[in-house]
Formats: C-alpha cells, sequence, structure tokens
C-alpha cells in the first residue's frame, strides 16, 4: 500500500488543506510550502464632511479678508502708528496697571481666601462680605466710584497726611484700587478651591510635626495648590489686560484712551483701533505662552509625562498631516 505523500529525508513535508479533503474531495492532493495569504490593502474612509466644512470656514475667511480689503481703511497708517511714541506709552501704562492690579488681587485674594477657610466667623463673614460686593457690581461702576470719591470725602485726613482728594486720588490709583480690589474677589474664590484641593491629611501631618498654622499653609498647602490655582489665575490676568481698557472711562493714558485721543484728532479711527488690537493681541499672546509654561512646570509630579510645548506641537504636525500605519509591512 503506497503512502501518500513520498517521504524525503531532511524535507519537512507540510499537508496542505486540500490533502486533508478525502478522496471524495475532488481536488488534487498538493505538497510543498504553503501559499500565504494574500497582501491586505488598507483603503482610508474618506471624510467628504471635513472637507466641506473646511471649505466653508476657508471660504467665509475669503470673504472677510475681502470685506476689510475693500474698505475705506488706509492700511499704510496701521504700520506708521503701531510704534507711533503715545501707542508706544499707552501699551506701557496698559501693562503696567495690570501687572500691579493683578498682584495687588492675588495677594488680597490669597488672604481672603484663608479668612473665609477661618474658624472665626467674624473673618470669615468680612470675608463672604467682600467677595459678594465686588463680585456683585460691574468693574466700570467701581472705577467710578474710586475715581468721584471726592464727592463723598473732599478731603482725605490720616492724622499724620492731610490732603484733597482730588490730589489724591488720580486716575492711575482709581484704575489700580477699582482693577486690583475686584480681581481680589475672584482670585479669593480660585485661591480657596486651590486651597481645598489639598488633601488634610497633609495639614494633620504637618500639625504631628509641630509647624504652625501659617507655616503649614506657607510651605505645605500653597506650594500643592499652585498646580489648581495656576491655571485659572493666568487667565485672570489675560482678563486683566484686557478689562484694563475700562480706564479709559476715567481718563487713565492706557492704550486704548492713547489710541481714541489720536483718532479723534486725525479721524482715523478705525486704522487706530487696529492697531490697539493688534497690541492687545501681541500682549496677550506673549502672556499665554508663559501661563503654558508655567502651568507645564507645576504639572511635574503630578503627571508622569508632561504636555508638549507649543514649538514641539508646530514641529509635530509640520512633519506629518496625517499619522503613518502599517498594514502587512507596508506603511499606508
Amino acid at each position: 500500500m503506497s503512502e501518500p505523500h513520498d517521504k524525503v529525508p531532511g524535507r519537512a513535508v507540510s499537508i496542505s488543506k486540500d490533502d486533508t479533503a478525502g478522496p471524495g474531495s475532488g481536488g488534487p492532493a498538493t505538497t510543498g510550502s504553503p501559499v500565504p495569504p494574500a497582501a491586505v490593502k488598507a483603503i482610508p474612509v474618506r471624510h467628504y464632511g471635513r472637507w466641506i466644512s473646511a471649505a466653508i470656514v476657508l471660504g467665509l475667511l475669503v470673504l472677510l479678508g475681502l470685506a476689510f480689503a475693500n474698505a475705506e481703511i488706509h492700511w499704510p497708517t496701521v504700520p506708521d502708528y503701531l510704534t507711533y511714541r503715545t501707542i508706544m506709552s499707552g501699551a506701557w501704562n496698559t501693562l503696567k496697571i495690570t501687572v500691579l492690579a493683578m498682584l495687588l488681587g492675588v495677594v488680597l485674594g490669597t488672604l481672603l481666601a484663608v479668612m473665609r477657610l477661618s474658624k472665626n466667623p467674624v473673618m470669615s463673614s468680612v470675608a463672604w462680605g467682600y467677595i459678594w460686593f465686588f463680585r456683585g457690581t460691574p468693574v466700570l461702576v467701581q472705577l467710578l466710584l474710586w475715581y468721584n470719591l471726592a464727592l463723598v470725602f473732599p478731603i482725605l485726613d490720616l492724622g499724620f497726611y492731610r490732603d484733597e482728594m482730588n490730589d489724591v486720588m488720580t486716575p492711575f490709583l482709581a484704575a489700580l484700587l477699582g482693577l486690583g480690589l475686584n480681581e481680589a474677589a475672584y482670585m479669593a474664590e480660585i485661591s480657596r478651591a486651590g486651597i481645598q484641593s489639598v488633601d488634610e491629611g497633609q495639614t494633620e501631618a504637618a500639625h504631628a510635626l509641630g509647624m504652625t498654622g501659617p507655616r503649614t499653609m506657607r510651605r505645605i498647602v500653597l506650594p500643592q495648590a499652585m498646580r489648581v490655582i495656576i491655571p485659572p489665575t493666568g487667565n485672570e490676568f489675560i482678563n486683566m489686560l484686557k478689562t484694563s481698557s475700562l480706564a479709559f472711562a476715567i481718563q487713565f493714558p492706557e492704550l486704548l484712551k492713547e489710541a481714541s485721543t489720536i483718532y479723534s484728532r486725525n479721524l482715523a479711527v478705525m486704522e487706530l483701533l487696529i492697531v490697539a488690537t493688534l497690541w492687545y493681541l501681541a500682549l496677550t499672546t506673549v502672556f499665554s505662552i508663559g501661563q503654558y509654561y508655567l502651568e507645564r512646570y507645576f504639572q511635574r509630579g503630578s503627571t508622569r509625562t508632561l504636555p508638549p510645548t507649543p514649538l514641539q506641537k508646530i514641529r509635530k504636525n509640520l512633519g506629518s498631516f496625517r499619522t503613518p500605519s502599517r498594514v502587512g509591512g507596508t506603511t499606508v
């Protein structure tokens, strides 16, 4: 009786599917290496909706650009005034009042947050009342109240210092108090949320080591709360940079006030407003990048991998517009 396959010494014999089919299978028995599977051809899914939406958005942007290009705007005026001395002075005043008011808001807001979390009912009530008042009234109203404070107190008499309120309450001081004290109410809530995000066991452990309450707050709680406090604080700083334009109403020479002073003389209203817009965009962009890196710094130890920097994101997006994949040994 013959064998179904010849046995060759030193050679591996593979049995195909047809070999095991049996006598009535209708197919001849084959020998040799198995037939490799056909290569899989991956066909990417076509996202027609993305192309349509992208075309609509680009079309709207083109129409908007054409509208501005054909408008009665003398575009050469914009670069002429972009570095104009008065505009530069207004931008510096905007930056100065923003930094000082934000510094006042952060310091006072942190103090108010600690007061509100205090077990002393008087301290907690005073902090709550402050937050209630300054969050419940518009910033513009507060600026006007400070600027017209001489109507209520014509003379400022502190015992060791006496002067007329009109001479004391300058537009700069009114803007600083109006913006800074209002910001303190919002920073108090942000700081309180950050402090409460720290586990109470941290405070208990610090007290067990003999640390006092203020030292525990300064050395243990606040450093851990910064990861929660920094993002909204950066957002508040950007908002303060734009809200400072409200000081226009009390004659503080910030960016918008200086731009309006110029266009009231030369009637280049839209051109000067575009100049002010470009300066605001430049300042907010610079501080937004700084906020990102500050958040990234405080995320160390809380995340295993830090988020990519803007430069890394740009490099990655320019390197490939889509993520390549390998199917069957072939890149598609």
